[in-house]
C-alpha cells in the first residue's frame, strides 16, 4: 500500500465537533527540539556555506552553531517557558540524555513531556537499521524518564513506509510527522492505530529563519496570524496549533523576545488549552470515542 494511502482523506468540515477540557477553543502545545548534532558528520543543516563550495570535516561552524543553542539558547527558551507555566513537549534525540544530561535533567525536572525524536539527529532513511534505532530511542527515554515515550516526531519528519509499524510496535501511541490538519486523526498499523498529532511547518522557527531567512519579528507575526485564525475557527470546532522551535534558532539573543511576546500573547487568551502531545492525543481519543457513542444510540 502507497504510505499515503494510510491515511485517508477527511475534509475538517465534516469532522465530528470535539470539546476541549474546560470548553476551550484551541489547544496549543509548544515544541522544545533538543538534538545531537555529531562533529564528525556532516550537519543536518547549515547557518555558514562551505568555503569555495567545498563541504569540509569536521565542520566547526555549523557544528558550533547548533553547540551554541545547547549551551546558552536552551536555558533562555526553558526560562520564558517555565517562567509562564508552559507546558512543554521536549521532542528529544534520545542520545541526549547521555550526551547533554544537565539539558535533559533540567526538562524532566520541569516536568517537560519527552516525545522521541530518533537516537541521534539524522533522517530516518539513512538509518541501517531502523528497528534498533525506534527500540534504542524509547529504552534510552524510558530509562532516563522513568516512563517509556508515548509520542515521536521523526528528525525532519521524515518516515519510511515501515517507520509507523516500527513506532506502533515500540509502543508509540501519537505522532508528529503527518502536517496535514489541524485535528488528529488515526492511521491503522497491525499493532493498532497511532494518531497524528497537528505539528507545524510554517510556525516552525527552523522554516521562518532558516529557510525563509525571514527576520527576527516574523516568527511572531507569523505566530499570531496562525493563532488568530486558529482561535476565531475554534468557536465552532476544536482547534490544535503547535509552535515548534529549537535552541540555537530562537533561543538566540537576537530572537527571543518575539518568542516570548508569542507566549504571552497565547496565554492571555482565556480559550487556550495548554497541553502536550499525548494530552492531546488522549483527547482526540476520548472525544471520537464518545462521538462514537452518540451515533450508534441515535
Amino acid at each position: 500500500m502507497v504510505l499515503s494511502d494510510r491515511i485517508p482523506y477527511q475534509a475538517i468540515v465534516d469532522r465530528p465537533r470535539l470539546i476541549l477540557p474546560g470548553g476551550k477553543r484551541l489547544a496549543v502545545w509548544v515544541i522544545l527540539n533538543v538534538e545531537e548534532w555529531r562533529i564528525e558528520n556532516a550537519m543536518p543543516r547549515v547557518v555558514l556555506s562551505p568555503p569555495m563550495g567545498q563541504p569540509l570535516l569536521p565542520d566547526v561552524p555549523n557544528w558550533a552553531w547548533h553547540e551554541y543553542g545547547m549551551r546558552a539558547g536552551f536555558w533562555r527558551q526553558f526560562k520564558a517557558l517555565t517562567d509562564r507555566n508552559i507546558k512543554v513537549t521536549l521532542a528529544a534525540n534520545a542520545d541526549v540524555c547521555n550526551a547533554y544530561p544537565r539539558v535533559a535533567s533540567a526538562a524532566r525536572e520541569a516536568g517537560f513531556e519527552f516525545m522521541g525524536h530518533g537516537f541521534m539527529q539524522g533522517p530516518m532513511h539513512r538509518l541501517p537499521d531502523q528497528a534498533d534505532a525506534i527500540r534504542r530511542s524509547v529504552e534510552t527515554i524510558a530509562e532516563f524518564t522513568g516512563r517509556a515515550p508515548r509520542s515521536w516526531e521523526s528528525p525532519g519528519l521524515t518516515e519510511t513506509e515501515e517507520t509507523l509499524d516500527l513506532l506502533r510496535l515500540n509502543g508509540i501511541e501519537y505522532v508528529a510527522d503527518w502536517v496535514i490538519d489541524d485535528l488528529p486523526q488515526d492511521i491503522a498499523t497491525p499493532h493498532g492505530p497511532i494518531t497524528t498529532i497537528p505539528y507545524t511547518v510554517e510556525t516552525n522557527d527552523i522554516v521562518v529563519h532558516t529557510l525563509q531567512h525571514l527576520p527576527s519579528d516574523q516568527f511572531l507575526k507569523r505566530g499570531i496570524d496562525q493563532f488568530d485564525r486558529l482561535y476565531l475557527e475554534g468557536a465552532d470546532n476544536a482547534r490544535v496549533m503547535a509552535i515548534s522551535i529549537h535552541p540555537y534558532i530562537t533561543g538566540v539573543p537576537h530572537r527571543i523576545r518575539y518568542l516570548e511576546e508569542l507566549l504571552d500573547y497565547v496565554v492571555g487568551h482565556d480559550g487556550v488549552a495548554l497541553m502536550t502531545a499525548s494530552e492531546i492525543g488522549d483527547w482526540y481519543r476520548a472525544e471520537m470515542a464518545k462521538a462514537g457513542a452518540a451515533g450508534r444510540t441515535s
